[in-house]
């Protein structure tokens, strides 16, 4: 009897190790399967983190703001902001980037593209990463290190024999030693990426691409935030409901542009493999116009950043909507399907409530060209009138002077 159990088992570990073998062949090795409390933390863990970089995105996004408005009363340089026209583009420009980077995946070998976009991330995610740590850093390093300031410039020349002696900058780069302590930091944790590949050191780079984009991506107004936000809206439902593309992109793309978090970490740990994963676009392209809103807020002036806070909340719920249909269906969902009706509609709908739809549409961060328009037209209206003036005195005075002509004639004439 005791033999019999023992072919058992051993034909059971045979059948196992040839599925495993089989699996392994096909590329289908089975993840491990994920407790519903494992679930739970994994979807709990990556809306914290996705909440977090818009956050604090949005609020450097006003610091940033008013360093631009400071540049541009110094220097008269416009500032980079997303026009109405950029907007209408953006869908289209990301569809062909999309459709793209599929047929690369399709005709190429996917190692080598990865390797190539894991070269080109690595260099943006450590200088995001640097310019993210660089305010943490610098108050937490000791002020007995001296914070030395550095310059690196690189300057174009005139041609030789050309009138225009004008020089240019290629590099103008400003930085101190304890940049550098932050780039060194980066740098370890970019090496670590590279090498491993590890879901902690992605995050760690994703975070960083997050908050540098709704810091530095800004929307004019809030209708060229309408018009990228419902252009999205459609391009997000396009390729994951209507084709297979974004989905066989998200999955052969290995990059830092999502977070990702281990649904099976309860069990294996640090070494789990069964993510979940959230698309950087989905907390980016929300995050940008919920900046515009603190924005908003700041200009009006009041106690409290009223519009922001709520379509923050709405952000928040739009994405347990999108986690909770995802397992309902058992499908991958357009997350911007439901962040895009939230974010849209709860500031709309509050300012029509409170009366600020008006100074809503109206709000624009950086109006200094109508400003510049309205002084041009004053001082050619001005110049004209003038002119007007002028041409109507010289008038005057030839007819008083035909007139004092004609009254010296009739006295000599008696």
């Amino acid at each position: 009897m005791a033999e019999v159990v023992e072919d058992v088992i051993q034909q059971v570990q045979e059948n196992l190790t040839e599925a495993a073998n089989a699996a392994a062949i096909n590329g289908t090795i089975p993840k491990t399967p994920s407790t519903p409390e494992g679930m739970a933390l994994a979807y709990g863990t990556l809306v914290v983190m996705a909440m977090l970089p818009i956050f604090f995105g949005s609020i450097r996004s006003v610091k940033h703001h008013r360093e631009q408005t400071t540049a541009f009363e110094k220097t008269g340089e416009k500032p980079d902001t997303m026009t109405s026209k950029d907007a209408m583009m953006f869908p289209i420009m990301a569809s062909c980037a999309l459709f793209g980077l599929y047929m690369f995946f399709k005709i190429f070998s996917k190692d080598n593209i990865n390797f190539l976009l894991t070269g080109y991330f690595f260099f943006l995610g450590v200088m995001a990463l640097a310019h993210l740590l660089s305010p943490v850093i610098s108050s937490l390093i000791p002020a007995s290190i001296p914070k030395i300031p550095y310059h690196l410039s690189f300057i174009q020349g005139p041609t030789e024999g050309s009138k225009d002696e004008t020089e240019s900058y290629l590099i103008d780069y400003k930085f101190t030693t304890h940049d550098i302590v932050c780039f060194i930091i980066s740098l370890v944790i970019g090496v670590w990426y590279l090498l491993q590949k590890h879901w902690i050191a992605n995050n760690l780079l994703g975070l960083a691409f997050a908050v540098n984009g709704v810091e530095l991506l800004h929307l004019n107004n809030i209708v060229t935030g309408c018009i990228l936000l419902g252009g999205l809206f459609f391009y997000d439902i396009f390729w994951v409901f209507g084709t297979n593309v974004m989905v066989t992109v998200a999955r052969s793309f290995e990059a830092p542009i999502k977070l990702v978090f281990p649904q099976d970490i309860i069990t294996n740990g640090l070494s789990a493999s069964n993510f979940a994963v959230l698309g950087l676009g989905d907390i980016v392209i929300p995050g940008i116009f919920i900046a515009l809103l603190l924005r908003f807020d700041n200009s009006l002036k009041r106690k409290s950043n009223f519009y922001f806070y709520a379509t923050f909340t709405a952000y928040f719920f739009g994405l347990l909507a999108t986690i909770f249909v995802m397992h309902v269906f058992k499908h991958a969902q357009p997350a911007l399907l439901y962040l895009v009706p939230a974010c849209l509609g709860t500031p709309l709908l509050l300012a029509l409530l409170k009366g600020d739809i008006k100074k809503l549409f109206a709000y624009e961060d950086h109006p200094e060209d109508k400003t510049k328009d309205a002084k041009k037209s004053e001082k050619s209206s001005g110049d004209e009138s003038s002119t007007s003036t002028a041409a109507a005195s010289t008038k005057t005075k030839k007819e008083t002077k035909k007139k004092d002509s004609k009254k010296t004639k009739k006295q000599k004439t008696a």
